[in-house]
């Protein structure tokens, strides 16, 4: 039984923008409706020219939080941002439009200590991992992440999947990451960027995969469709 929508979803999007595509399809795809109507509305900002995130002397925040103020000025309600590494400016975001924020890094973690993990692995930018750490720390679980080379490749691979290449080479060089997580000790395996599930899904590992941008997908369709709380706007 469909449900009619109750609150206006802003999107920040573009970090990559493939990557937002899938988080959009997903958000479709996960909405109960029997007709257009049904669906929520989504206001989104796909804007590639958002500072690499991964760049330390790079400044991403300014342009997030003109963004968040836009889409509030939109109409937007509520806010998702899709990507992993661009929740360090989280609170920067919901402050500067002065709407709440469905956090898709305290969603995974607690997805996966869903899982009855205590260890999950990250497959993710360092920043990333290090608010990955912080949350799996309060849900009491450990992190295992990848040696140095491995992280080496991981971001290799990353750049390659945003430059377009989700081919065999990519895909069997992201389940080998994924599984020396395993081999480390990892009893799930958090997609921690929102390129990695474009090529990886939870059939490459035994352990659990947890896709972040998919569980934000359905936590917004939640919230919008009046289905969960709100997410509280911090003061």
């Amino acid at each position: 039984m469909s449900k009619t929508p109750t609150k206006v979803l802003g999107v920040l999007g573009g970090m990559g923008p493939a990557a937002t595509v899938d988080f959009l399809a997903k958000l479709q795809a996960f909405t109960p409706a029997e007709r257009d109507q049904d669906h929520i509305r989504v206001i989104v900002d796909i804007n590639p020219q958002v500072p690499d995130r991964n760049d330390p002397f790079a400044k991403p925040g300014p342009i997030l939080a003109e963004m968040a103020g836009a889409l509030r000025g939109a109409g937007a309600e509520v806010l998702a941002i899709a990507c992993n590494t661009a929740h360090a400016y989280a609170d920067l975001v919901s402050r500067s439009a002065g709407l709440p924020l469905v956090d898709m890094i305290g969603t995974a973690a607690h997805a996966a200590r869903e899982t009855g993990a205590r260890r999950a692995g990250v497959l993710g930018t360092r920043d990333a991992i290090k608010l990955y750490r912080e949350y799996l720390a309060a849900q009491g679980m450990g992190l295992v992440s990848l040696p140095p080379e491995g992280q080496e490749a991981f971001m290799a691979l990353l750049y390659r999947i945003k430059g377009g290449d989700r081919g065999p080479d990519v895909k069997a060089g992201m389940v080998a990451l994924a599984k020396a997580l395993v081999a480390d000790g990892a009893e799930a395996v958090i997609a921690g960027c929102t390129e990695v599930p474009l090529v990886l899904g939870p059939k490459d590992i035994r352990q659990p995969l947890i896709d972040a941008g998919e569980l934000l997908a359905r936590r917004c369709v939640s919230v919008c469709l009046g289905l969960e709380a709100v997410p509280v706007l911090e003061a």
